[in-house]
């Protein structure tokens, strides 16, 4: 926990210098603040930018910044010279996804409050981001442990985050790709959130994140043998 509380704190140093990392962290944040204050129509949903920058949100920037992380100290050599000091795979992943996702949720808590959620449904929202980020910082991790360079993460999580984050969307007006798309933890996640007067995952959502979170945690272990850190 020593390793991985320094790892935290050297990430937190790193994103003063890493504009890349930094507006993954606060893009989607500033444009749903800025569209819910001052976009306003009389028929338009309550929270609806809220709701629809956060699916975006929990689909793009955790995947990004952590195969970015990874794959950059990778590239240069940092990841190997920390494990020569005594850091650990573990250790280093576990630093890097605990700054990940502090980083994310301190962001959505703002732009959650300022969007005026408050009580139980500000709770509960909340919950439902902290699993979708983990979920997120997972897949991340796997993509930049099993890329050699910051180049090959890029190829790789374009590519996921682009499916992950549009699929919701698209689903609203295509039968077909919604049939499709309920398969995905971030479409369950995007209708938990969208639930009548509140934030709720019924059964077969909940059982659908489940089984994408073993899918995904499966793909983050064979990355993560493969690379041989569980041996360092």
């Amino acid at each position: 926990m020593n390793n991985a509380r320094a790892v935290f704190k050297k990430q937190m140093l790193d994103t003063r210098k890493n504009k890349a990392v930094l507006i993954q962290f606060v893009l989607f944040p500033i444009m749903t603040i800025v569209m819910t204050l001052l976009v306003k129509m009389d028929d338009m949903p309550e929270y609806y930018f809220l709701k629809l920058f956060s699916v975006m949100y929990l689909s793009m920037a955790p995947i990004t910044s952590m195969s970015a992380i990874i794959s950059e100290e990778k590239e240069k050599g940092t990841l190997r010279a920390l494990m020569m000091s005594d850091v650990s795979g573990v250790s280093y992943l576990l630093g890097v996804g605990l700054y990940d996702f502090f980083a994310c949720m301190m962001c959505t808590v703002l732009m959650s409050r300022v969007c005026g959620l408050e009580g139980d449904v500000w709770r509960d929202y909340l919950w439902i981001m902290a699993m979708g980020f983990l979920i997120s910082i997972v897949l991340g991790a796997a993509i930049g442990v099993i890329s050699k360079n910051q180049m090959a993460a890029t190829s790789m999580a374009v590519p996921a985050m682009c499916v992950f984050s549009f699929l919701p969307m698209i689903a609203q007006f295509n039968s077909t790709v919604a049939k499709i798309a309920k398969f995905f933890f971030t479409e369950q996640i995007y209708l938990a959130l969208n639930s009548e007067k509140s934030v709720k995952m019924d059964i077969e959502g909940f059982s659908i994140t489940m089984a994408n979170i073993i899918l995904i945690f499966g793909f983050f272990l064979i990355a993560f043998k493969k690379e041989g850190l569980e041996k360092a």
